[in-house]
């Protein structure tokens, strides 16, 4: 309980600080996305480096998480858009929903809460996983969203929207 403690007190306790600057406008709002910014593009790859840095490759690179986690992911983006749509929540919605069901958020407490309650060669299997939802699992779905768009040029825009949602993905830290 006491390790559960240590890794998220402190991560609680600075958005509780960002919070009561912001709230006190010690912290102007247009400071926000700067620091939005550095924790998404700085802190948080370096921390997954930190972590990533001392696991084996054959922990970062295992087929066989690749494949389940693969696998899982997209049947819950199936079966989450399945589920959803209808006349009125189209490709958009659905596919943004199951964005929302499949990618955990694991980045920030993730990493280092698994790293503390099971040990470090965990750590590995997190990051894996995080890859594959960057890579696959958010692409897949900005690229579904926009099959509602245009006139008969749905599956272009899907094409052009997956397109640009990897090239964002290799171009961030």
């Amino acid at each position: 309980m006491l390790q559960i403690l240590l890794v998220t007190f402190p991560f609680f306790a600075l958005v509780l600080a960002g919070f009561v600057a912001a709230r006190r406008r010690m912290l102007p709002l247009e400071a926000i996305p700067g620091l939005n910014g550095f924790v998404l593009f700085f802190a948080l790859p370096c921390m997954l480096y930190r972590f990533g840095s001392t696991t084996p490759i054959t922990t970062l690179l295992d087929p066989s998480v690749i494949g389940v986690y693969l696998v899982c992911a997209l049947v819950m983006v199936a079966f989450t858009i399945a589920i959803t749509m209808n006349a009125r929540i189209r490709w958009n919605d659905a596919s943004l929903g199951a964005l929302v069901a499949a990618f955990p958020n694991t980045g920030f407490m993730g990493v280092p809460l698994l790293a503390a309650l099971m040990g470090s060669e965990v750590v590995g299997i997190v990051i894996l996983t995080m890859l594959i939802d960057m890579v696959v699992t958010s692409s897949l779905c900005i690229a579904l969203s926009r099959l509602d768009e245009g006139e008969g040029h749905g599956g272009q825009a899907m094409l052009d929207a997956g397109r640009k949602a990897l090239l964002g993905v290799f171009s961030n830290p």
